[in-house]
């Protein structure tokens, strides 16, 4: 009997500390889905970390390329090169970098068309040359075919002659007549001289005397 007591009592003491163990464990969450959220959190930390530094590299590749672009243009751009009394020795900032290539891409453009209007010229000239010699082609075949024909044709050199001697004397009474005092002034004596000093029969008495004269010389 003592015996059958001592073991019903260790029975009963068990099965208490069993049921006490149940309900201690339906009370604590479950360990494997703590082991599943350990082992996951370090995961999502990590994706987030490479997310960071993946952002951080692109912000500094970025960075970078601004950083070469203005180093680029302090190179390419002359006004940048030159020393900025205003600032010293500083290091051109980049509002400056930009401003100085600005002005200089508009300088550049007023180059270039000042270029273009050059170049325009040029060939108006190679043009109205290239007429002058067909025209002087001409007149030395012609005079090649005809070489009695127009010996007593002035030269284009009294010609110029003539011309020149007009001019001339236009311009002895332009410049007595004409004050440049003020731009008012020079207009009003523009006028005064042209209805004074230009009228046909002036003009006339002019070309008459420089003929006569240049006929005097050559013959």
């Amino acid at each position: 009997p003592a015996l059958f007591m001592e073991n019903a009592r260790k029975g009963s003491i068990v099965s208490r500390a069993n049921s006490i163990g149940s309900t201690s464990a339906s009370s604590v969450p479950n360990t494997d889905d703590e082991d599943s959220d350990y082992h996951q959190e370090p995961y999502e930390e990590s994706y987030k970390d490479r997310r960071r530094r993946a952002h951080t590299q692109a912000e500094q590749k970025r960075r970078d390329a601004i950083k070469k672009g203005y180093d680029d243009l302090q190179a390419i751009v002359p006004t940048c090169e030159q020393q900025d009394f205003s600032i010293g020795s500083q290091k051109l900032s980049k509002a400056i970098v930009l401003q100085k290539t600005i002005d200089y891409i508009q300088f550049l453009h007023k180059e270039k068309k000042k270029q273009e209007e050059e170049v325009s010229i040029l060939r108006k000239d190679v043009m109205a040359l290239k007429i002058m010699k067909v025209n002087y082609e001409q007149i030395v075949k012609a005079h090649q075919d005809n070489p009695n024909e127009g010996k007593d044709q002035v030269s284009d050199e009294v010609k110029f002659n003539v011309f020149q001697g007009i001019m001339d004397s236009l311009f002895q009474s332009f410049n007595a007549s004409i004050s440049v005092t003020s731009f008012q002034e020079l207009s009003a004596c523009v006028f005064s001289w042209i209805e004074e000093h230009c009228k046909p029969q002036t003009l006339q008495d002019i070309a008459t005397g420089v003929l006569h004269q240049l006929k005097s010389q050559l013959y």
